[in-house]
């Protein structure tokens, strides 16, 4: 708030209360009133600056001394006792003033280096992380390009092909971490504005698996989507990175083995709702049959930078922050859950999006 307008509530404020008690100033005790506008002086050091603080106190001073001291509407005092108890008014209004001005102060810089401090555990979370996820993929290409220069002609065919495959999988292992930070600089900023347009979500979640086909090398998937899926209305771009994360979330926190279960379902009942007023159409489930997650840590994993405790070294804890919030930026809604009868996690989201029927429409797979 501006310094003037601080003045002017400072002014207003005072003349308000002191105008309302005046109608009660032959049934309340002065000493009553000069309470009341102590409260008052004290409630405006909560908002406002000290300076405006102290002309409160000073009008308040001079309000009971003009409105409810003994001679009405004159600064003129007749006894040594209201005169005592004007000054002790005066002086408490001050002190009052000073002190929760002060109390004020303190707390936010409390809050400030409070906020501080958790600034710079992000920070050090983060550059703990980034220095091994993407230190380990520039130092294998690095490495790799570096044998290339200097031996091409004692490797041979295979070899040179195992480089340039690692340099490969180095390249999108960096290129995915580089993606998470920009989309979360997106999300952070608000610059996050969803392109709707019809999605073949079959066809998004096949492009998902084949971008993924190394992390899922040693895992079992399985694909459950109806044949006659319809097209849903969706930012294709976003839905795809929603369903990359979850994927490669569940490629790298399961073990070997592991199976990884993707399923795209058209809600037509509109009773399946996730708040009032909003018919969600379009559901997508990632299940594993992994370790699952500790039951307390549920309510955290959608959080910026927050890792599972005792879960393996590297990960920023963006990918599932990111979906979150590419989730939500589609007015959808995405959960966690742990399987009740058996091992593993299962990711539900949902979207109120358009759709269009596709029934019609010849398949020739």
């Amino acid at each position: 708030m501006r310094t003037k307008n601080q003045y002017v509530l400072s002014i207003v404020s005072v003349s308000i209360v002191s105008l309302l008690f005046l109608f009660t100033r032959e049934y309340l005790d002065y000493n009553v009133i000069g309470y009341l506008l102590l409260v008052l002086v004290s409630l405006l050091a909560i908002f406002l600056d000290i300076y405006a603080v102290l002309l409160a106190a000073v009008l308040s001073a001079l309000a009971m001394d003009f409105l409810f001291i003994k001679p009405y509407y004159t600064l003129h005092i007749e006894t040594a006792k209201d005169g005592l108890l004007l000054f002790l008014f005066f002086i408490i209004a001050m002190i009052n003033a000073v002190l929760t001005f002060k109390v004020r102060k303190a707390n936010q810089l409390a809050h400030a280096k409070e906020a501080k401090l958790q600034t710079m555990k992000l920070y050090n979370t983060l550059l703990d992380s980034l220095s091994h996820e993407l230190r380990t993929p520039i130092s294998t290409i690095m490495g790799a390009i570096g044998i290339l220069q200097e031996k091409p002609k004692q490797l041979s065919e295979e070899n040179s092909t195992k480089l340039l495959s690692e340099m490969e999988k180095a390249s999108l292992r960096l290129n995915h971490q580089v993606e998470n930070l920009l989309n979360m600089s997106r999300l952070e900023t608000g610059y996050i504005q969803p392109k709707m347009d019809w999605c073949d979500l079959k066809e998004l979640v096949y492009k998902v698996l084949n971008d993924l086909k190394e992390e899922l090398v040693n895992h079992r998937i399985i694909v459950k989507i109806p044949d006659y899926l319809p097209l849903f209305k969706l930012d294709y771009g976003l839905t795809e990175q929603i369903v990359y994360n979850l994927i490669y979330n569940a490629s790298q926190y399961t073990p070997q083995g592991a199976l990884i279960e993707i399923g795209v379902d058209y809600i037509p009942d509109v009773n399946f709702e996730y708040e009032e007023g909003k018919v969600m159409t379009c559901k997508i489930t990632i299940s594993d049959d992994g370790n699952g997650f500790p039951e307390d840590e549920i309510h955290k994993v959608f959080d910026k930078f927050y890792r599972l405790q005792h879960s393996k070294t590297g990960g920023t804890g963006l990918g599932l922050s990111i979906v979150k919030g590419f989730v939500e930026a589609q007015n959808g809604e995405v959960s966690l859950e742990n399987k009740e009868d058996e091992s593993g996690a299962i990711f539900t989201v949902a979207f109120p999006a358009v759709v269009m029927q596709t029934n019609s429409i010849h398949n020739d797979e």
